[in-house]
């Protein structure tokens, strides 16, 4: 599917949101800018959460807890390895009681669950997106049309 602006990227997690549940994995992959951030805060929006999502580069991951579930929110874009990401309790948000997202989950392949959903954004023009949903392993299919 295609969105044309950050707007419409936002608006379309929200209405990936209404279909997720706790203990969804959502990896998100795409070039800087890619609109990897607008779709989480859109997810966001649509799980009920009001508090402004940043991206997590600086601390790995930022919890928001305010909505119907949990959204854990990651960015593994910095990380020295798996290790780090053990120590911090990972195991605990990766299919816990919450929705994790993933930002730049090729950084730590290893922290990779066996199912989860690949959302990759492209660009496609200056605010254009092409933005596809594959299950992996027992994810289930997510349909937005």
């Amino acid at each position: 599917m295609q969105t044309n602006s950050p707007a419409q990227t936002r608006a379309l997690g929200r209405r990936l949101a209404e279909l997720l549940l706790p203990g969804d994995v959502l990896l998100l992959d795409g070039d800087l800018g890619a609109g990897k951030s607008e779709l989480t805060r859109g997810i966001a929006e649509g799980l009920g959460i009001t508090t402004t999502v940043t991206s997590p580069s600086f601390t790995i991951l930022n919890v928001y807890d305010e909505g119907r579930i949990p959204l854990y929110h990651f960015d593994w874009y910095r990380l020295s390895g798996a290790d780090e990401l053990y120590e911090m309790g990972m195991d605990e948000y990766l299919g816990g009681d919450g929705v994790a997202v993933v930002e730049w989950p090729s950084q730590c392949p290893e922290a990779i669950p066996e199912t989860y959903l690949a959302v990759h954004l492209t660009p496609v023009g200056e605010s254009a997106r092409e933005i596809t949903l594959t299950p992996m392993g027992d994810f289930r299919s997510i349909d937005l049309r």
